[in-house]
């Protein structure tokens, strides 16, 4: 008999375990850069990670982009496994096909409703059979479920979406999101899930690993009853997760093509036409722990307007870009409500809350002298700069600057109250504008849209993400129901043009009060409606998806409210009676009627029991328009029976921290309030953090244990040595020191001191580390020294450290240290 052995535990819940395995958290090993080992009855490592590859290729046209993963899965081990895997994708994309292929074999997959899917998939694993599973969880979470791969086998899943590129002041955009964030669930204990695919009201259930799951002191209602599903196993601090991905864009602008930029990612361009270009992932086998995001402009300033139809069977679509009037800068400024709101939970500490903070900086500085305002944080609790709006002085804007200094990410992620605090009470007099700055990690998102449609009022929501691997379903839909707009800020971006843009798309938006007259055209099922079309903020294309039932010409009207006064513009159009290409204009179009439709229960599909009309028409459309939903999926079953004599054993594939997050923030400092209690195994994890006097949440912990050591490896790059300065270095390291810290020693000499950014407690402080490669080498060099790395953001080579001052100088005259700072961006 084998038992599998997983992860150290990274979650927990309030005295609720999420997860069960047959071993002792002690004996638990952590293969070197991988993820989970199984044992035999001696102990002896058998085998490891059962997610191998996933190899993305993106196809660009215009403005659509067709996107194919293919996941490869392997089995180590000597027995059958069934591998689970969550996973994220775009928010927009339209799901609309899914293969399995078992050596030369594939097998295509077919759309049935969830439950059906479940149980077709349920029977097949039970009886032995190949067979697969594709969930959708959240329109950017999906879960991958891949049953009875053989000893030695592999099976690969292939899975196609079409989307919308972004676009917006001349570039556009395309993201590929590779790793989902540990989710903090509001609410109370909830029940220990069941099996992976065997849902009923208890959730599910994982008998490998165990789940992030962020979760405050009990209340009443658990806000994520589906928390299971929702929050993968995360691998260990220290840890790889033992997968990896490749990308290649094939990007076909139809326009000569500049300024290609990857913005968290070393890529390779190879240009075949001015219009061509085909763009890589320089490390062909890259941790998947931030979003790929790629940005180009193409010859000309201003885009076309497009129409693109597709007419058969299922009648006819119609997708209509239209391009944007120009920004018309107005002398009147009408004086608004400001709310500033931050998230400073845990998930936030280091890199993202210092990022937030520099962009919240500049948001705050560039109000309008008329304006009022206040500044919100929230995390376990809600935090005010002041009790009621204030007026825009330099002695408010300084409160709220130190107010904004003085934040650290801690605790959990409750936005309720904090979404509540930002809509209510609105001036009557003044245009509430909601500035919200998150990384989005919360399982209880489809409940904050809820709230932000049903409260919004006449307030706008402006949205930004911040961080390497936001949840941009939660971003993007506060801004559509606020009405709004929405903005991404990596930890590479520049945060001062972040707030620069805010400002002007308040100020100055281009197109306000919009509406489209269809002139005739048979034209029905429109997204968004004609009749509520959100405002442009800036420099985008109008995009409209919409079905029709006959052809014929016609001329389109778009009217709306410039700065300038009045604007309307005509657009012909000519809508085929017959059309066979572009059939990916019906999936867009059905991805978009699923969308509006969950929009009107989002409080009701949250909580797992959505308006039985709407669930029975999201149903309907993902069946007839072969798309995943959230109630219908892909299921795919070879007919050959390759197991005999029971199920295969479950293993569930662990992700990335994402880029730049604390384990610390997340989880907690390591080692406290653990209960060592596990029903249906004898694992040893977790526990729940107390709660602050004001009652909020500190954080949950984070198991940390001690690991055995792991065999010698072979290195292919010299290690960095780590060596006491000469003296003719001493110079040179010492300029490696901001201004700050060389003079740090001497001021902390009793090991405590606090100035600005810079606080020293029992001797240590807090850095940013920039590197000139980070890697298993440099990083094991760092914590030699005695640093304890709280952070790492590979996409910009630098490290959150904590070091005793005593070691700075030390520190420095590492060859590999290009810079270190205080941890302010």
């Amino acid at each position: 008999m084998y038992m599998i052995h997983v992860v150290p535990a990274l979650l927990v819940a309030a005295g609720t375990l999420l997860f069960s395995g047959p071993a002792l958290a002690e004996d638990r090993g952590i293969a070197p850069g991988g993820c989970v080992i199984v044992t035999d009855p001696d102990g002896n490592p058998q085998g490891q990670c059962p997610l191998e590859h996933t190899d993305v290729q993106v196809d660009i046209a215009g403005f659509l982009a067709r996107v194919t993963l293919t996941q490869r899965f392997g089995n180590p081990f000597t027995e059958p496994i069934e591998a689970v895997y969550t996973f994220p994708m775009s928010d927009r994309a339209a799901v609309d096909s899914m293969t399995m292929k078992v050596g030369s074999r594939v097998i295509t997959g077919l759309i049935k409703e969830r439950e059906e899917a479940q149980r077709i998939y349920q029977q097949a694993r039970d009886a032995g059979q190949r067979a697969s599973l594709l969930d959708q969880e959240r329109p950017n979470i999906f879960t991958q479920a891949v049953a009875n791969i053989q000893p030695g086998e592999t099976i690969e899943i292939t899975i196609s979406y079409v989307e919308y590129l972004k676009y917006e002041t001349g570039e556009y955009e395309f993201s590929f999101p590779m790793v989902v964030g540990p989710r903090y669930i509001p609410g109370g204990p909830q029940p220990l899930p069941v099996e992976p695919m065997d849902q009923d009201a208890g959730g599910v259930k994982s008998e490998t690993f165990p789940r992030p799951i962020r979760r405050p002191d009990p209340v009443p209602q658990p806000q994520g009853p589906d928390a299971g599903r929702i929050t993968p196993p995360v691998t260990p601090e220290g840890t790889r997760a033992g997968h990896d991905i490749s990308l290649t864009v094939n990007l076909d602008a139809g326009l000569a093509i500049r300024d290609i930029e990857s913005v968290q990612h070393e890529v390779q361009v190879d240009t075949e036409s001015p219009s061509r270009a085909v763009v890589r992932l320089a490390n062909r086998k890259e941790i998947p722990n931030r979003d790929f995001i790629l940005k180009y402009k193409v010859a000309g300033d201003a885009i076309e307007d497009a129409v693109i139809t597709h007419a058969g069977k299922q009648g006819g679509f119609v997708s209509l870009i239209l391009q944007p009037p120009d920004r018309v800068t107005s002398n009147m400024i009408t004086p608004k409500e400001m709310t500033f709101v931050i998230d400073s939970s845990g998930s936030m500490r280091g890199f993202p809350i210092e990022k937030a903070k520099q962009s919240m900086r500049m948001c705050i500085e560039g109000m309008n002298p008329n304006d009022t305002f206040n500044l919100v944080s929230f995390a376990g609790g809600l935090g005010y700069c002041f009790d009621r709006s204030v007026p825009n002085t330099r002695e408010n804007r300084q409160k709220a600057l130190d107010y904004l200094n003085n934040l650290e990410g801690s605790g959990g992620t409750e936005m309720m109250p904090a979404i509540q605090a930002a809509l209510s009470g609105q001036d009557d007099e003044r245009v509430r504008i909601v500035c919200f700055m998150t990384d989005g990690f919360i399982g209880n998102d489809m409940a904050i849209l809820d709230a932000i449609q049903r409260n919004a009022g006449t307030a706008r929501v402006f949205a930004f993400g911040i961080g390497s691997s936001v949840n941009r379903f939660l971003i993007e839909g506060m801004a559509r129901a606020g009405r709004g707009a929405s903005e991404v800020i990596t930890l590479e971006s520049d945060g001062d043009k972040a707030a620069e843009r805010f400002h002007e798309r308040i100020q100055n938006p281009l197109l306000t009060d919009i509406s489209i007259d269809f002139g005739g055209l048979d034209v029905y099922d429109v997204y968004p409606d004609p009749d509520a079309i959100p405002d442009l903020f800036s420099a985008q294309p109008l995009v409209l998806t919409g079905r029709y039932r006959r052809g014929g010409d016609g001329v389109i009207t778009v009217r709306g409210e410039t700065s300038a006064g009045a604007f309307e513009r005509e657009v012909r159009v000519s809508l085929p009676a017959t059309e066979p290409e572009n059939d990916v204009v019906a999936s867009l179009w059905a991805r978009q009627h699923v969308q509006r439709l969950m929009e009107q229960d989002w409080l009701g599909i949250q909580q797992g029991r959505p308006d039985t009309s709407i669930k029975k028409a999201i149903t309907e459309t993902g069946l007839e328009f072969s798309l995943v939903t959230q109630f219908t999926s892909f299921v795919a079953v070879e007919e050959r029976v390759v197991t005999e004599g029971g199920r295969p054993r479950t293993v569930q594939v662990p992700v990335e921290m994402p880029d730049g997050v604390s384990y610390e923030g997340v989880f907690g400092a390591s080692g406290d309030n653990f209960d060592y209690s596990a029903p249906m195994a004898q694992m040893k994890s977790l526990a729940v953090a107390a709660p602050s006097a004001a009652g909020s949440v500190e954080g949950v912990r984070m198991m940390e244990r001690a690991k055995p050591e792991p065999p010698a490896r072979q290195v292919q790059r010299k290690p960095m040595p780590n060596r006491a300065p000469a003296a003719a270095d001493k110079d040179e390291s010492l300029s490696k020191l901001s201004a700050e810290l060389r003079n740090l020693p001497a001021n902390a000499a009793d090991g405590r001191y606090a100035d600005g950014a810079l606080t020293v407690r029992s001797g240590m402080v807090e850095v940013f580390v920039v590197l000139n490669d980070l890697n298993e080498d440099t990083l094991k060099t760092l914590k030699d020294l005695g640093a304890k790395v709280i952070a790492e953001r590979r996409a910009g080579k630098t490290v959150h450290l904590s070091i005793r001052v005593s070691d700075l100088r030390k520190l420095a005259a590492l060859e590999f240290v290009v810079s270190v700072k205080p941890p302010v961006f």
